[in-house]
């Protein structure tokens, strides 16, 4: 990096030493040379410097070192433009390279955002005294008046991620403002291209993120559960970046051509595949435990109680479902139906299997018994709020 960079000092100040004693001859002599001679000098010289400069930055993947090439660009063309040279396609040059540079910045807080991801523990924040209470909020936009009033110790809703993320996400707002400085712009293109850059940021790399995160193997449903607490929360501190960039640019949010952040849906589109997710796993979760049944469809007499696996199941499915009283309302009982739905259909499948070429009462009893354990309130929805209207799933079976 230190040679490139020191490469480039030294190709620019053989050009620039040039061009000046060219200016000088022009000045300070008669007839040697003439301002259409240097002119064309200039644009033959501001033609390979942008040929080469254009090159050289497709193919740099450091933001720190696009960052050292703007600014030695900066300086000379500032100089050179002091000399009565003109500069607007170097400047024009900039904004090429400025894209450039958002996409080095995007790919360097992709690999930030996954670390992020990996270390967490997708467990709520915990906070044991005032001290660490604040510390938390001093990184993160939160307010909550009933957690404010709670004895300590007690737990924030979001995991450890969420004010790294935000944190982060103010630390690339910085980084893309660094190449904005010195490219003589007015407030408002600058704070255009700060809100365009952090939605690039939040509809692509975080977004690209959070979709890969979702379908790792070892997220299970706690931590899928999380998952869409934490991004609900991030999509709330939306607008205190809004107002982080406002404060930098001190360009008015009601201006008419100020871009708004894409957060709704960004985090509205992980949330569903958080959904999506839960949904499979629990089902290829209830899968498992089904195939653990072992009817005997010849039996005389039912045992008089439920069968061992569909216990286990229902004892499973009452944990998760707990842990699901801290998801929305809607999305909780999204989940507990369909459930239930897999469950019956299974059950159902499980009876009229083909295979199974004769049922005795006994069995049938037996069956019964499960399909009652099932239907009991208590056993599955007593901890889901809202409407317990899956439990209609399992009547038609006993009808069967």
């Amino acid at each position: 990096q230190h040679e490139t960079v020191e490469g480039y000092r030294k190709y620019f100040n053989q050009i620039v030493g040039f061009l000046v004693v060219e200016d000088h001859i022009l000045h300070a002599t008669q007839g040697l040379v003439t301002r259409a001679y240097t002119d064309e000098l200039w644009n033959m010289a501001l033609s390979k410097i942008i040929a080469v400069l254009r090159t050289h930055s497709s193919y740099c993947t450091d933001p720190d070192l696009v960052l050292e090439l703007k600014n030695l660009i900066v300086v000379y063309a500032d100089t050179l433009q002091g000399y009565g040279f003109p500069v607007n396609r170097l400047f024009d040059l900039l904004l090429e390279i400025r894209d450039q540079y958002n996409e080095t910045l995007l790919k360097k807080w992709a690999a930030v955002f996954r670390e992020i991801f990996e270390s967490d523990n997708y467990s709520p924040i915990p906070a044991a005294n005032e001290e660490e209470y604040r510390m938390v909020i001093s990184r993160f936009p939160f307010h909550d008046s009933e957690l404010e009033k709670r004895p300590f110790p007690k737990r924030f809703p979001v995991s450890q991620s969420v004010p790294e993320i935000y944190k982060e996400f103010k630390e690339f707002i910085y980084a893309s403002l660094k190449f904005s400085e010195s490219l003589h712009r007015s407030s408002t293109e600058i704070d255009d291209m700060l809100r365009k850059s952090t939605n690039l940021l939040l509809t692509r790399t975080l977004s690209g993120c959070l979709q890969n995160l979702i379908k790792k193997p070892h997220i299970g449903l706690t931590e899928l559960v999380q998952i869409i607490i934490n991004t609900t929360h991030l999509e709330q501190a939306c607008k205190y970046l809004e107002d982080f960039i406002t404060n930098i640019t001190n360009v008015s949010p009601e201006t008419v051509h100020t871009t708004r952040l894409y957060g709704l849906s960004t985090f509205k589109d992980a949330r569903h595949a958080a959904e999506g997710e839960i949904y499979t796993k629990l089902n290829h979760k209830i899968d498992e435990f089904i195939q653990l049944a072992d009817y005997e469809w010849t039996m005389t007499e039912p045992n008089g109680r439920a069968s061992g696996y569909l216990m286990d199941l229902i004892n499973f499915l009452r944990s998760t479902f707990q842990v699901f009283t801290h998801l929305p309302g809607k999305v909780a009982q999204t989940a507990c139906m369909s459930a239930c739905k897999h469950l019956s259909t299974s059950l159902m499948q499980m009876l009229l299997d083909a295979e199974v070429k004769q049922i005795s009462m006994g069995a049938i009893q037996q069956f019964n018994l499960d399909v009652i354990q099932c239907e009991c309130k208590q056993n599955l929805f007593s901890v889901v709020p809202g409407p317990k209207s899956g439990l209609c799933q399992f009547g038609s079976y006993k009808k069967v």
